[in-house]
């Protein structure tokens, strides 16, 4: 007799259990998502329409001014009024972009990125306030009766709504820059050997860079700390009752972070920090006709695939002009994501498209290159494809996700603010010339991809996991119920330090006494004798 799939519960060992738990869908549950836009959409895109197609119903609550996340037959589109336009929302984020391509002091640079992150931090703070203010969404929340919240972490009013709602939640992220989330889920992060953002250093630092990183620690600790501290006011309003940031955080049953350690320096991880690393990686679809022509007459030279990401979509003419030049160098055919004024001097093996299929193309037997902005959606795609990368980083973490493909020697990294069309060249030919470039990235992809499961996969499964148990408590370490005293074990050492120094003392003061007493005995004068 013919029997069904056999569904058996996650039980961390043996590949066996988690194909097994994979291969059948789990019952159906109700699943809140409240992600933020832009590449955040796009990372966490592929898993919500996995949870779909797995039979979960799924809400999504985002602002009504947005860039990408629009309606879809995978899940319920809820959206909340904020005071600005989608023009308006444009205009801020061009204006945002445009300093990346002038020249900066490092005073300048630093200011630059405080507007960034004030810029940022303020439309989160402001999203989320009039979230909250929505009480008819907060109501219809209410009574959905979720069985799990999958939230961005970038900012705390996910948690914010877990905490009030009651119910677990499962965060996704790059990493939050500061390291909050290492410090909420009480894990190791040395200063030493882990570099900091913003640093672009690697895991092996000079005595200067470590000064360096503790400096730009103390930095983005405090930066991040009044970026953060505005969520605490809005979550003590709204609960009613005191909440920090930490134990907002800390509520969350398990971290799902978006990167590996073939891309990511080794360090220290919790039970609850699952890596899922090329959760956008998929297998290559069938280039639609238009594309696969321009791959088809691109010839023996395959072709170079261009994209500064969905945050750029202009650059200054000279800049454009200088890339436009340096692209006609090469016998490749390039296919430049790009929504500007076309440069005069476009050559002809380089063709301008407003929108391309990154994955499908660098999964292309042609892809010779792959010009990137470097930030982690593309880095992964570029792993999974085994396309050796010239990056341009223009801001954010790019900088040290950069640095990451370099130290492996699969990529080359420009400032695209000094870079010449010469430099750009010679970056290019390199990549594609140069067989080590492509044996490295070819060496990554390999160890990526060698794994018992896909990285969307084990972010389904953590989902379900959480769903199933109502959280994940068993992960939750007793560092959590330490104050920071404990922790360190401070308490204890001066117990310790107390203890041999009252020791010592006593040995001290009885070594004393004794050689008085013995001293003194010798001493002792005798009596004189009467003549």
């Amino acid at each position: 007799m013919a029997a069904g799939p056999l569904c058996i519960p996650w039980a961390g060992v043996g590949l066996l259990f988690v194909l097994l738990s994979l291969s059948c869908p789990a019952e159906g549950g109700k699943l809140l998502v409240i992600p933020q836009d832009f590449s955040h959409w796009l990372n966490v895109r592929p898993l919500v329409e996995a949870l779909r197609h797995r039979g979960h119903d799924i809400v999504v609550v985002v602002s009504e001014t947005n860039i990408l996340v629009g309606p879809s037959n995978d899940y319920t589109l809820k959206t909340y009024s904020v005071p600005y336009t989608r023009e308006q929302l444009e205009s801020n984020i061009s204006s945002m972009s445009q300093p990346v391509f002038s020249e900066k002091t490092l005073l300048e640079k630093i200011q630059v990125r405080n507007k960034e992150a004030a810029f940022w931090s303020e439309m989160l703070v402001s999203n989320c306030r009039y979230f909250l203010a929505d009480h008819k969404l907060i109501q219809y929340l209410r009574k959905s009766q979720f069985d799990v919240l999958l939230i961005d972490a970038v900012s705390s009013c996910g948690q914010i709504v877990a905490e009030y709602l009651s119910t677990p939640s499962v965060s996704y992220m790059r990493a939050i820059p500061c390291g909050y989330h290492y410090e909420t889920v009480r894990c190791p992060n040395p200063i030493s050997y882990i570099p900091r953002f913003f640093t672009a250093y690697t895991d092996h630092m000079t005595f200067f860079q470590r000064i360096t990183n503790l400096m730009t620690s103390w930095y983005i600790s405090w930066l991040c700390h009044t970026i953060y501290s505005r969520y605490e006011d809005l979550a003590s309003q709204f609960l009613q009752k005191e909440m920090t940031t930490q134990d907002l955080l800390s509520r969350t049953s398990v971290w799902l972070l978006g990167y590996d350690f073939v891309f990511e320096f080794p360090q220290p991880v919790m039970p609850n920090m699952v890596l899922i690393g090329g959760i956008t990686c998929a297998e290559r679809k069938p280039l639609s006709e238009e594309f696969q022509k321009l791959v088809d007459d691109s010839g023996e030279h395959g072709i170079v695939v261009f994209s500064l990401g969905s945050m750029v979509s202009e650059i200054p003419m000279k800049k454009a002009m200088a890339i436009a030049e340096a692209l006609g160098t090469v016998p490749q055919t390039v296919l430049w994501r790009y929504t500007g004024q076309a440069p005069p001097n476009l050559a002809a093996n380089t063709k301008l498209i407003k929108w391309l299929p990154q994955n499908d193309l660098l999964a292309h037997p042609k892809a010779r290159a792959f010009i990137t902005h470097a930030g982690s959606h593309g880095i992964y795609e570029g792993i999974c494809n085994a396309v050796p990368m010239v990056l341009l980083p223009l801001f954010g973490d790019q900088m040290d996700n950069a640095k990451r493909i370099e130290s492996r020697g699969a990529g080359v990294t420009l400032n695209v603010l000094q870079m010449t069309a010469q430099d750009l060249s010679n970056a290019l030919k390199t990549v594609i010339n140069d067989p080590s470039y492509k044996e490295n990235i070819s060496r990554l992809s390999a160890l990526h991809l060698d794994r018992p499961i896909h990285p969307l996969d084990l972010a389904v499964h953590w989902v379900e996991f959480v769903m199933r148990h109502k959280g994940a408590p068993h992960l939750r370490p007793a560092a959590h119920d330490l104050n920071w005293i404990q922790y360190h074990s401070l308490d204890v050492i001066a117990f310790l330090l107390a203890v041999v120094s009252v020791t010592l003392f006593i040995v001290i003061k009885c070594c004393c006494f004794c050689g008085r007493k013995c001293c003194g005995q010798k001493r002792r004068p005798q009596k004189s004798k009467t003549h």
